[in-house]
């Protein structure tokens, strides 16, 4: 390229753009782009890529087609460069007949510099005929791949492009992508026909980022903590459903943190609203769908929560991506639990055969990475064939936390020999099966069960040897084969490794538990190991002081579940022991004042973080039924009446009574209890519940005999617990 048309260049960066200089490969990206090249470039998110297309778009005769399966990426793009100056225009699903008309006439006149495709659209006879007619300068297809099945966003239209490209002119295509395991390249390159376009490799190390992996146990407590310790930053949080986006969104907005959903099935102006607030900072917040994926061009968003586990190591890296891209530091959390694995292959069994298996291969990916307790750079770019060099980031919860080392060198010696003694054939799951001496029919039918190393680890269980097996790969003795797709191969390293072994240290591998599924419940789980058992003694032991002084069963003033919880998050103020399953402002005004004096002084004393920040206010629709149940009873509705009139059971009206009770509000029954029970059978159940040591069902209904149903025992139950606790 000359001086003049250099410096050309380096004016309309500055002027149209605002940057005074390039940034890694994007110099040379473009002057190959504008030499009329094909060009394939492999670059992360938030290092410039699309600056690789726009700047050429701009500086050419014609219009650029860009195709981006991203509706949201495309406003956002759009906007951006009608803000400085240069028309772009898109083509989606979001336009009505009218506003496709206006596109395609000022296209056609050569007013528009971009033109943002949806491959969908792209596919379309009448937009095929357009673009015959329109002076196009080259292609850009973005989320390049999309179009390998063994990528993490397969999109079989993506795999019609080149056909119907050819249909259209011979124009230089650019392929662009921010993840592409070598596999994920070869197939894209053979797909688009460029097996020599000129390639673009950058650095997938994003070092301004902060990975980090949480057991997914109180999730909901940990995310409200956590995003109110990001008081006023930019975020994304990432769900796996539409549902639960709706329903974390709602969560963060009663815990007062200004946030929107995002996904797929909302309205779009309503869509369009959610993603321009946050881009204009009226939000701090935005939910979104894994599977959308969220095309948002934001440089400031600081932190990326993964609520549910993603479905690939890929979309993982991708969505990451979004934080920090102007430079400084952002905070990735992911909450794992192996529950959101094994749904997510459940979400799988209907494709086919190979897409299925390649997904179930992309998932076991997800568990290995949150698993292992290896650096967590060095793991993502060594999946994306890039070598870390040193042991330790300093930026991953693996490398400010290390686990326990242990020698390896006998272990990643018997795996090597496993895959070499297979003919370097079969995926993790089978070689494992050989190392423990599992007499499986696959492992029999190709006489595995007779090779040296068969049974040669038995004496470590599967989960050890999958944290081996993965570390030997890690440190490159093996190899995954890129042709096939899960399976191992020995490298030149590894067999040299046999000859001439040295000290490898390995770590452990976390162990995460399974933990309950809170879409299960209203109420957070508390987990019953996680309490603290010195507070948790000296509130039963205060609670039996209270109960002896009021002359009342130790459960009435509070239950052993909501004393567990307690002390677990540890309330100092009203509002935050009201806020505890089973308690309620009633409990809190008639019994809380002892019982907050006690937290506090042991907050104190012990420097323990109190529940300010973790304490989260229910989003759950329940509370609108029970606020009706309320309602109802307060102007005497008999109970069978309430229940035809929610659709539900009566004894499901009882239990919701039952929880309205237990959290501390009064409510009297009597008109409806009269009518059911005489005096005198209402005093037996009363003075049983009154000298009880527990409010158990079972065991109420053991004592009391079959002269009385279950329902009237829960009834007067309701009327004690009413009267004496609240």
């Amino acid at each position: 390229m000359l001086l003049n048309e250099e410096a050309q260049l380096k004016e309309k960066l500055k002027e149209v753009f605002g940057y005074n200089q390039f940034r890694g490969n994007q110099e040379r990206i473009i002057h190959n782009v504008l030499d009329g090249n094909n060009t394939f470039v492999i670059m992360p998110t938030g290092a410039g890529k699309s600056l690789c297309y726009q700047l050429p778009a701009v500086t050419k005769d014609g219009t650029a087609i860009v195709i981006s399966p991203l509706i949201a990426l495309m406003k956002n793009q759009v906007d951006q460069m009608n803000a400085v100056g240069i028309n772009a225009q898109f083509l989606n699903s979001t336009l009505s007949k009218s506003e496709i008309t206006r596109v395609k006439k000022a296209t056609l006149a050569g007013e528009v510099k971009l033109l943002y495709v949806a491959p969908e659209s792209l596919t379309k006879e009448e937009n095929i005929d357009f673009l015959k007619k329109a002076n196009l300068s080259f292609v850009a297809i973005d989320e390049a791949h999309c179009i390998s099945e063994w990528g993490h966003d397969f999109r079989p239209e993506y795999r019609r492009i080149k056909g119907i490209l050819a249909q259209i002119a011979s124009i230089p295509i650019v392929a662009l992508t921010a993840t592409a395991t070598p596999k994920v390249q070869l197939d894209i390159q053979k797909n688009l026909q460029m097996e020599d376009a000129d390639l673009f490799k950058s650095s997938f190390n994003r070092t301004n980022l902060y990975y980090e992996v949480r057991q997914k146990q109180q999730a909901k407590k940990q995310l409200i903590k956590f995003v109110k310790e990001q008081k006023g930053k930019a975020g994304i949080i990432y769900c796996l459903s539409r549902k639960k986006v709706e329903e974390i969104a709602e969560l963060l907005k009663v815990n007062d943190v200004k946030a929107a959903p995002y996904h797929a099935g909302l309205d779009a102006n309503v869509r369009m609203k959610n993603q321009d607030d946050f881009l204009n900072e009226e939000l701090d917040v935005i939910v979104a769908t894994i599977a959308f994926g969220m095309g948002i061009d934001k440089p400031d968003v600081r932190f990326v929560v993964h609520y549910d586990a993603p479905k690939s190591i890929e979309g993982y890296y991708q969505e990451t991506g979004r934080a920090g891209r102007d430079g400084l530091d952002g905070k990735c959390v992911m909450f794992y639990s192996y529950n959101d694995i094994i749904k997510l292959e459940k979400f799988n069994k209907d494709k086919p055969v190979s897409e299925r298996e390649n997904a179930k291969h992309l998932l076991e990916e997800v568990a290995s990475y949150a698993e292992s307790s290896v650096c967590r750079r060095k793991q993502l770019l060594h999946y994306f064939g890039e070598e870390y060099e040193k042991d330790e980031c300093g930026m991953c919860d693996n490398c400010v936390h290390p686990k326990e080392k242990f020698d390896g060198t006998e272990h990643i010696k018997k795996v090597i020999k496993a895959v070499k003694q297979t003919d370097e054939r079969f995926p993790l799951g089978h070689l494992i099966g050989v190392l423990t001496g599992k007499s499986l029919q696959h492992i029999k039918s190709y006489g595995h069960d007779k090779l040296d190393i068969f049974g040669a680890g038995k004496e470590e269980s599967e989960s050890f040897w999958k944290t081996v097996l993965r570390q030997t790969l890690l440190n490159e003795f093996i190899e995954k084969d890129i042709e096939n797709i899960g399976v191992f191969k020995v490298t030149e390293k590894g067999i040299n490794y046999l000859i001439d072994s040295y000290p490898v240290e390995l770590s452990r591998d976390h162990e995460f538990e399974s933990t309950e599924d809170e879409e299960e419940s209203d109420k957070t789980p508390v987990n019953v190991k996680s309490y603290d058992p010195v507070l948790f003694d000296m509130l039963k032991s205060l609670r039996k002081d209270v109960a002896k002084k009021k002359d009342l069963p130790p459960y009435v003033i509070f239950q052993d579940p909501s004393l567990e919880e307690i002390a677990t998050v540890y309330p100092t103020t009203k509002q935050e022991l009201a806020q505890i399953n089973g308690v309620g402002m009633g409990k809190v005004s008639k019994f809380g004042k002892e019982f907050l004096e006690l937290i506090t002084k042991y907050v104190e004393e012990n420097e323990i973080i109190t529940a300010s920040d973790v304490v989260i206010k229910s989003s759950g629709k329940k509370s609108l039924l029970k606020i009706s149940i309320i309602q109802q009873i307060d102007r005497m509705i008999d109970l069978e009446e309430i229940a035809e009139s929610k659709n539900i059971p009566v004894d499901a009206v009882i239990s919701e009574i039952e929880n309205i009770c237990y959290s501390g509000t009064k409510l009297n029954l009597d008109y409806y209890i009269d009518h059911v029970l005489d005096d005198d059978r209402q005093d037996d159940i009363y003075d049983y519940f009154l000298n009880a040591e527990t409010d158990s069902m079972t065991e109420a209904m053991e004592e009391l005999g079959d002269d009385y149903s279950e329902d009237e025992v829960r009834l007067m139950r309701i009327k004690f617990m009413s009267e004496y606790a609240n």
